[in-house]
């Protein structure tokens, strides 16, 4: 056995854990169908988001955990529920009024109101498929509209025919009495109008795989179950499709947890083995709500990435997904920080603590090196004081700390000082307010500004941290902690900061010193107060 192989079968990582109960599935003989089957789906009645790429993400994770500690190959299948139909017009579209005229239809049946592709439903897969390769994942997509008609699916629906009752057995427990009396697992798509029809079904043969229904004017109809005539409901849909597809993992929100037993069961029903399922937890805003597309209330895919990195969305995915996170602004720095340290601290460390390194997983077991001596925050607070309006002011800051750095050789560096100038603008100017020192806090800037004239260390920043500390001491601060938030609020008008010694060397002995003069001229505050009046 490999020693990658090894130290998979024993870590704690949650996508091995996943890993291995995913083999266990096959300890007793290897799938007969040659292969280990994940799947994502997608709903594409609109643009993929950033639960999209979480969803992708993960799985990814999962499946390249797997194929570390075994030989049975892989696929990754996308499956778009392209063929529901359009049940309310999204506000996001141009020729709104069009789509009033196709309400009901399958998304693969609604003209595109982009004028670009042969219907809206061809149009979103479009942009997912765009979604998934722009980031790219390795995946197989499908189409539910194709997979109906092309008759992929008709074994399981002819079954679904033959297995009725137990199906509406199983569906009719989990429904409200009124919602019992007029539902079907089986929803026909009109002959004649091309509708997805919500309506009863008065009788299902099983011998010839048909069903009969009266629409909403009253006519009679008998339809094959088979070649896209019929969609299933969405929860039959989801255990028909495992069985069909023979799904062996797949992943989704804890929204749908409640379901699983239904889903795996109407798997079982048709003839399938229900796959291993992760439920992970939902993200939150702000305010600690669940965000909601329709609402807007989190971050997406662009906003994330106007500020970080790729691989730092994939950073923060990785993290407990059992637990709902906040998915806000602030949330960035900080992951684009401990993605540096953790690809700093991989090269050093064994087997064991790579695979529980999140960025083994982000890069598939191949992290690149990190080109990145300077946190993400501390950029942050250099394009504050030096007031950074691209990040070629940065560099003349950074040149002189990396002695022979350049965005050259230092690309992620170079990244992340123009990241870190747009998210400055954009998230830390409008809302970082200075304040006046106290009589205390007053001398003891006054005694750092005289430290600073006087000093002789060169840039070492634990040399300047410790005089730093001493000032703190010096002058009656207990615990430091005060002083360095009395830093921190008068000179960067922040509540927190960074290491200080750090920043002098960084920001230059010379100019923390002036920084200080101006502070105590109470110019950052008078500044500070000018731009809230403004503002």
């Amino acid at each position: 056995m490999s020693d990658l192989r090894a130290a998979g079968m024993r870590s704690k990582a949650w996508p091995f854990e996943e890993a291995r109960r995913l083999l266990r599935r096959y300890e007793a003989a290897p799938p007969a169908k040659g292969h280990v089957l994940f799947e994502t789906g997608y709903g594409p009645s609109g643009l993929p988001h950033i639960g999209t790429f979480g969803e992708v993400a993960r799985t990814t994770m999962v499946r390249r955990a797997f194929e570390a500690i075994s030989d049975i190959p892989t696929r990754l299948i996308c499956f778009s529920d392209d063929l529901d139909g359009m049940r309310k017009i999204p506000d996001n579209v141009p020729n709104r009024e069009m789509l009033a005229e196709h309400l009901q239809k399958p998304l693969t049946s609604v003209p595109d109101p982009f004028g670009t592709h042969a219907s809206f439903g061809d149009h979103n897969n479009a942009e997912l498929r765009r979604f998934l390769d722009t980031f790219g994942f390795d995946y197989e997509f499908i189409s539910a509209t194709d997979f109906y008609r092309s008759g992929r699916f008709d074994a399981v629906l002819l079954r679904c025919a033959e297995r009725y009752d137990a199906i509406m057995e199983v569906m009719l427990a989990s429904l409200r009495e009124e919602r019992q009396k007029t539902y079907s697992c089986f929803l026909p798509i009109h002959p004649e109008t091309g509708r997805v029809l919500y309506v009863p079904i008065a009788h299902v043969d099983a011998r010839e795989g048909t069903v009969t229904f009266d629409d909403e004017t009253g006519r009679e109809w008998t339809v094959p179950v088979t070649g896209g005539h019929v969609k299933l409901q969405w929860k039959p849909d989801f255990g028909a499709r495992w069985a069909a597809l023979g799904v062996d993992f797949e992943m989704y929100g804890k929204d749908h947890s409640s379901n699983t037993p239904i889903y795996d069961r109407i798997c079982e029903i048709v003839g399938g083995r229900a796959p291993e399922h992760f439920v992970y937890e939902l993200f939150l805003d702000e305010q600690g709500q669940k965000i909601s597309k329709s609402k807007g209330n989190g971050l997406t895919i662009d906003e994330w990435l106007t500020y970080a990195a790729t691989p730092t969305l994939g950073y923060f995915m990785y993290q407990k997904p059992r637990t709902a996170k906040r998915l806000w602004w602030d949330v960035i720095p900080k992951t684009v920080d401990e993605y540096h340290q953790s690809l700093a601290a991989f090269p050093g460390q064994d087997s064991d603590a790579r695979l529980a390194n999140p960025v083994w997983h982000v890069h598939e077991g191949h992290p690149p090196a990190s080109t990145m001596p300077v946190s993400f925050s501390m950029l942050l607070n250099l394009a504050s004081v030096s007031g950074a309006a691209d990040k070629a002011t940065l560099w003349g800051f950074l040149r002189r700390y990396v002695p022979g750095a350049s965005p050259e050789t230092h690309p992620d560096l170079d990244a992340a000082a123009g990241y870190a100038v747009r998210y400055f603008a954009d998230h830390v100017k409008p809302t970082r307010t200075f304040r006046a020192p106290d009589p205390r806090e007053r001398a003891a800037l006054e005694d750092l500004r005289a430290r600073l004239a006087a000093w002789e260390g060169g840039q070492d920043p634990e040399a300047l941290q410790a005089m730093v500390y001493a000032v703190g001491r010096d002058h009656g601060f207990d615990p430091l902690r005060d002083w360095f938030a009395a830093l921190y609020e008068v000179l960067l008008g922040a509540s927190q900061g960074p290491r200080f010694g750090g920043f002098i060397a960084l920001y230059g002995v010379a100019e923390t010193e002036a920084l200080i003069g101006r502070a105590l001229e109470g110019a950052l505050a008078a500044a500070s107060a000018e731009g809230m009046a403004g503002g």
